[in-house]
């Protein structure tokens, strides 16, 4: 009896242990940032963000405002690097991979690639990939590749070749992209969609439909169908990395005018890019019982 008892005790305190210590960590994008770095970050932190995204800064004044303010508000960054797809391939690639040594030394959270292009051959795009995942390896520093349009990710039966072929490929999802580029909510394609949930380590918290990559407004009513179909399919992700990690980490991606719809001849933005942003982490948090 003692023994079921102690058994009993040690599988609930383990459950309840592993359940407490399951975590979501929230990155805001910088993309539309209008202010200086230091503001950026108050206003970050204040919103309850653990960190942030974006492209490395071009020029050494910015660099070390952003690192100050980083320091400041305790902030992690996860950072951007990309295919330059006007250069040719060879100096793309060569670019690209300098590229890594440069934000690797500021010790990121992870980094998201902007990987290959849709016009490149399988060979041409997986270079750009090996590199990558190399250097992840070598620096134990998370690298993960967007399923993003004009990337060699741009659509799901293309992506799911590349998963198929290189086992190590971690994905970033941005689903938003595949829903305008398969004018649907992919609501017939979940066998096809459980490779790439299995291969997806991180989100792009943005909302996208048939006719485009951004609804105007998240909370609006209309888009509630939308909305509950990226809500599925990233708690699917969520809970199933929870099971062999504490913690995933979530970017909110609503960008500004004009990926924002707006308003014509006066290009006004018809919704709020932060509110909208925080309203995908609040709801994230609610739907995963995460305070």
């Amino acid at each position: 009896m003692k023994q079921l008892l102690l058994v009993t005790f040690t599988f609930f305190y383990l459950t309840t242990f592993s359940q407490e210590k399951k975590q979501l960590q929230f990155f805001q994008t910088d993309w539309g940032r209008n202010i200086s770095w230091d503001a950026f970050c108050e206003k970050t932190k204040a919103s309850g963000y653990d960190g942030l995204e974006t492209w490395f800064p071009s020029d050494k004044k910015s660099q070390e405002e952003l690192k100050a303010a980083l320091n400041k508000y305790g902030l992690k960054v996860g950072f951007l690097n990309g295919t330059n797809k006007s250069l040719p391939f060879e100096e793309s690639l060569k670019a690209y991979t300098e590229h890594f040594k440069t934000l690797i030394s500021w010790k990121p959270a992870y980094i998201n690639c902007h990987t290959g292009s849709d016009f490149f051959t399988f060979e041409q795009n997986r270079a750009f990939i090996d590199a990558a995942n190399n250097i992840a390896k070598e620096n134990n520093i998370p690298v993960y590749h967007e399923t993003h349009r004009g990337r060699f990710s741009y659509n799901l039966p293309d992506t799911k070749k590349y998963v198929q072929k290189i086992p190590d490929l971690k994905l970033t999802l941005d689903i938003s992209h595949w829903m305008v580029v398969h004018e649907s909510l992919l609501q017939n394609q979940d066998n096809e969609l459980e490779e790439i949930i299995d291969r997806s380590h991180h989100i792009h918290a943005r909302i996208g439909h048939a006719e485009g990559p951004q609804v105007n407004d998240p909370e609006a009513p209309e888009w509630k169908k939308a909305v509950d179909r990226h809500l599925d399919i990233w708690e699917n992700i969520i809970r199933k990395k929870w099971k062999t990690r504490d913690v995933f980490t979530i970017t909110t991606e609503f960008g500004p005018a004009d990926y924002m719809p707006t308003l014509p001849y006066t290009r006004m933005p018809v919704a709020d890019q932060w509110k909208a942003n925080i309203y995908m982490m609040r709801t994230l948090k609610e739907r995963l019982k995460i305070e």
